[in-house]
């Protein structure tokens, strides 16, 4: 007789949800129908499971940093060195953009880190295909550009010039004049809401909604110009550093600052928030770099340059970056404990760092200062497995059009934005006497089974304490309502009484004593 081969059991994995507490699967249902749908559901659950697992079994590429040997030192590793050793095509992501009349210059990457956008304060402005090198556009706009900041994808980008933010798109020419946002230094775009903020000398901080232009919210700051401004990645709060040496949390929707802290005894340099939004870097005129848990709202640590730190700005593995002088230092594992050395080192002779940038997805830094633009390799600063659903840096121009779409579709309200994103969609199970109020709600409270079991504050038995004192209490009270009535009615029927008399010739002696006291009642 012939028997069924038996398959070995698959045992659970990290991919698996947990059943029950106990371990133990829960009653099939009696419905049919409900019982066929919970089978296609737990169908299409163990197929996702098995994708995870295939998928993490493709996804071995980790992130390689410098080793040293004996008695070197990473951080004395030169550019050179780096270049030589690495393949070709790593070796290419070097280079030097020698623009000695327009600096010093400020830049930004596309999301996807395939487009790199320049500007010089003297007015001039490119955007480029950097790792083929093919220049897209180039401006010369003869004035003054403070700042300039891709939007959604690579094919528009704004600019804060002069007087006014202008918006282009990728083959130069000129689409919006934003007359709202007055002398502004500062740009920054939340991809999700399609918001642009910009901030500047004036002390206001400004939302635009590019989708629909619409000026969605200004908030006044009270603090004089702003000197930094970048957002948390999690949450999309804007952190403002100001002259004062406080750094500030806003969002849209409320004209008060979400937090305050204090880093510094001297105006903020420059800001840098980690993308995991746990970490936030400040760096002051006091020449200090502080080290912020904003989930805690404390310094972690506290570290020192020989100049003040002109930039800051963190990788996708964790690397500090940090612009001071003519020196570019980077630093790694500063989560982890504080440390005594930098990871790498370079400098740029006879030249001002304005701005640094790595690039996503790349072990790539790019450095804006006064004598042109630096791409510099950082082993280890990229993501080495990315999700090409959510940002590709191969997509094609019909995959480019669609995830256009798609972010439309699916943008979020910028009055979603709070300090904890994770309290959307949670309800409120406490009383109505102990609930707060939407602006007053921090964090939610989950509800054990013991808490169900309690009766409310806010409802009170038929034969609790306070109900029964009231009741004795109400019996004691003297009714004013009720005795004026019975007076009135007495009133009325001794009037009609003493008509009746006076018909009838019947009069009433009246004493003289009774005169006298009458005033008196």
């Amino acid at each position: 007789m012939g028997t069924k081969p038996q398959h070995a059991e698959r045992l659970p994995g990290k991919f698996d949800r947990n059943t029950s507490k106990d371990g133990h699967q829960s009653k099939r249902p009696k419905n049919p129908r409900l019982r066929k749908g919970l089978a296609k559901t737990d169908r299409e659950y163990k197929e996702a499971v098995r994708s995870a697992e295939r998928t993490e079994m493709l996804l071995q590429e980790e992130a390689g940093f410098l080793e040293a040997e004996g008695m070197e030192k990473t951080y004395k590793f030169r550019q050179q060195d780096i270049q030589e050793a690495v393949d070709v095509s790593t070796a290419n992501k070097k280079f030097e953009l020698k623009l000695d009349e327009f600096g010093p210059y400020t830049m930004d990457y596309s999301r996807n880190g395939r487009e790199l956008l320049i500007g010089g304060r003297k007015g001039h402005v490119a955007a480029l295909d950097w790792r083929k090198g093919s220049l897209d556009t180039e401006l010369h706009l003869n004035e003054t550009v403070h700042a300039v900041k891709f939007l959604h994808n690579d094919q528009y980008f704004a600019v804060a010039q002069k007087k006014y933010t202008f918006i282009y798109d990728k083959s130069g020419l000129e689409l919006h004049r934003l007359k709202q946002h007055i002398e502004a230094t500062l740009l920054d775009f939340l991809p999700y809401h399609f918001l642009l903020a910009t901030a500047g000398h004036t002390g206001f901080l400004k939302y635009h909604d590019v989708s629909t232009g619409q000026l969605v919210s200004e908030h006044r700051t009270k603090l004089g110009p702003t000197q930094a401004m970048k957002q948390n990645p999690w949450n999309a709060v804007m952190h403002l550093g100001h002259g004062n040496g406080t750094v500030s949390l806003w969002a849209p929707s409320m004209s008060t600052p979400l937090a305050k802290l204090l880093s510094a005894r001297g105006p903020i340099r420059d800001l840098a928030v980690d993308r995991e939004g746990k970490y936030m870097a400040v760096s002051g005129s006091d020449k200090t770099i502080k080290l912020w848990d904003l989930r805690k709202m404390q310094i972690m640590d506290t570290y020192y340059s020989p100049t003040p730190a002109s930039s800051l700005d963190f990788s996708d593995t964790g690397l500090l970056s940090v612009g001071w002088g003519s020196h570019v230092t980077v630093w790694k594992d500063i989560f982890k404990t504080k440390q005594k050395d930098p990871y790498m080192n370079h400098l740029i002779p006879g030249s001002k760092i304005e701005k640094v940038r790595h690039v996503p997805f790349e072990d790539v830094l790019g450095v804006g200062h006064q004598n042109g633009f630096s791409s510099l390799i950082v082993p280890g600063a990229g993501e080495a497995n990315y999700d090409a659903l959510e940002l590709n840096p191969y997509e094609s121009a019909k995959q480019r059009q669609q995830s256009e779409v798609r972010s439309l579709m699916n943008k979020l309200p910028f009055d979603t934005i709070t300090m904890d994103p994770t309290i959307i969609g949670k309800v409120d199970r406490r009383a109505m006497a102990i609930r707060l109020k939407p602006g007053e709600i921090n964090e939610l409270e989950v509800v054990t089974g013991d808490e169900k079991l309690q009766p409310r504050p806010d409802v009170l038995s038929k034969n609790s304490k306070l109900r029964s004192h009231l009741r004795r209490k109400k019996q004691n009270v003297i009714d004013e309502r009720k005795m004026r009535v019975e007076r009135n009615l007495k009133m009325e029927k001794e009037a009609r009484e003493r008509m009746k008399m006076e018909e009838q010739g019947i009069y009433e002696e009246e004493d003289v004593l009774d005169q006298a006291l009458n005033r008196f009642k």
